[in-house]
């Protein structure tokens, strides 16, 4: 296969805006829209080692990890754990710090898909470390929905059960519609924006039928390149809960008849 077609695969299953970008024999750079919240891009190499093509990031990732979390912290308790199930359910292995993914049968597009995944996950780490006042903005959302939306036709916390019977692509609220159910998201921060992204990608990956809203605490408040990442995937937004409350409610109580 041709670095042309490569490149193509990564445009058609991943983003129109990835690029390659060649560094030496049988190596080049892969540019994509992706970002770690502070803005970064992620550093992901396409390379040839022995007989096979493998995704790296080259170490990059816990490097970029330990501006906001002590090296040592990653190696146990949570942040442990989480990056375990991570390299686990992605298939990526961890060679003394480089994160690699090996492409299958020249399935570069869905490599890829898989590697960008992985790392934006692993990312969710840095959030266990950081101090934050404790909002109530998810608490009154599911207050909401509970009142405008009937029990037998909400699940909070849905995820596929064929699919993704681990649980990996969460749905903060599953409303059911006569045509095609309604996916509702809290957005309260970069981290929620971005792996709300991830998931309505991968249900789009997977054929599913569905509308999607999300409501945002502060949509003021994210990251410019999250939110216009976030926006090409998303039908409907509300800026904030609490000036849109009226709006919203109108909105689910149309979801409910559709």
């Amino acid at each position: 296969m041709t670095i042309a077609s490569v490149e193509q695969q990564f445009r058609e299953k991943v983003s129109k805006e990835i690029r390659l970008a060649q560094e030496g024999v049988e190596r080049f750079r892969v540019f994509t829209p992706f970002l770690f919240d502070d803005g970064d891009r992620l550093a992901i190499v396409l390379k040839k080692e022995g007989d096979r093509w493998v995704l790296s990031d080259e170490a990059h990732t816990y490097m970029h990890l330990t501006y906001a979390v002590d090296e040592k912290d990653l190696q146990r308790g949570t942040r442990q754990k989480i990056i375990s199930n991570v390299l686990s359910a992605f298939q990526v292995q961890d060679r003394d710090g480089e994160l690699v993914l090996a492409v299958p049968e020249e399935q570069y597009g869905d490599a890829l898909y898989s590697f960008v995944q992985a790392l934006l996950k692993i990312t969710d780490v840095t959030y266990l470390t950081r101090e934050r006042v404790r909002s109530t903005f998810m608490e009154d959302l599911e207050r909401l929905l509970s009142e405008t939306v009937p029990e037998e036709r909400r699940t909070f916390n849905w995820y596929h059960p064929q699919y993704d019977p681990r649980g990996m692509y969460l749905v903060d609220c599953r409303i059911n519609g006569s045509a095609r159910p309604t996916f509702v998201y809290g957005l309260p921060n970069d981290g929620k924006t971005r792996d709300a992204t991830i998931a309505l990608l991968q249900f789009e990956k997977w054929g599913l039928p569905f509308h999607s809203v999300a409501i945002f605490e502060d949509q003021e408040a994210i990251n410019r390149k999250v939110l216009a990442r976030f926006t090409d995937v998303c039908e409907k937004q509300f800026s904030s809960l609490g000036a849109n409350r009226d709006r919203i409610t109108r909105f689910l109580e149309e979801s409910l008849r559709s």
